[in-house]
């Protein structure tokens, strides 16, 4: 039986971009590019008419920026994977984006393996953080790193080795499918795990988790 596509909005307003992606993306048959928009307000009138099931918004656009577009879709679209698109330059912007409902962050670029990973990663429940995004998060955290990371090893302390091996899973950009079949138990049992940890943690999404995963050194590479 065919795995059915993940349905792709692809959002910036540099023609090249969006064609340089979209190559990439087309070269994976299970995924499609439905609709393609040059600025944040065409973006969400997109998403809405198509129902994509990941929107990749560049972080810098005009009208909208690419925060405000995911704002706006978090609640008007809320079965769409929001994945904000990012270059070098931009560390406050994803910063910024941390606090928000985006599922994931990506390089222009990254390796276009990465990108493609990244899309089936979010499309299927999982956070994704481009290994160079989060190292760039880290380091824009400034001179308080080494405390930082002290702190996310604190945090991380009362849960359980399972609880912990599940975060790292979630900090390394794997599904709850893909964690249960690695630790041999039911999606069910690592939804639970999830929920609960963001929870006890009073993190808003996987996003946040996978930062304080790679802040905690659980996740390597």
């Amino acid at each position: 039986m065919t795995e059915p596509r993940v349905r792709v909005l692809l959002a910036d307003d540099e023609a090249l971009i969006r064609a340089g992606i979209r190559a990439v993306l087309s070269a994976d048959p299970s995924i499609e590019v439905v609709a393609e928009a040059a600025d944040g307000h065409e973006a969400v009138e997109l998403a809405l008419r198509h129902r994509p099931d990941v929107a990749l918004l560049d972080i810098r656009m005009p009208r909208l920026d690419g925060l405000q577009a995911a704002e706006q879709l978090r609640t008007a679209a809320p079965d769409t994977a929001l994945v904000m698109l990012t270059t070098f330059s931009e560390d406050a912007y994803i910063v910024r984006a941390l606090d928000s409902g985006v599922s994931g962050f990506l390089l222009k670029s990254g390796d276009p393996r990465e990108l493609i990973a990244g899309v089936r990663a979010v499309a299927g429940g999982a956070a994704f953080l481009s290994p160079d995004v989060a190292r760039r998060v880290l380091t824009h955290l400034g001179t308080g790193r080494l405390s930082r990371a002290t702190e996310a090893r604190a945090r991380l302390a009362p849960l359980t080795d399972r609880e912990r091996e599940v975060v790292a899973r979630v900090g390394a950009g794997h599904s709850n499918a893909e964690i249960a079949a690695q630790l041999h138990v039911v999606e069910g049992t690592v939804k639970a795990h999830v929920s609960s940890v963001l929870a006890r943690l009073a993190l808003r999404n996987r996003v946040q988790l996978a930062v304080l995963a790679h802040e905690a050194g659980l996740v390597t590479g």
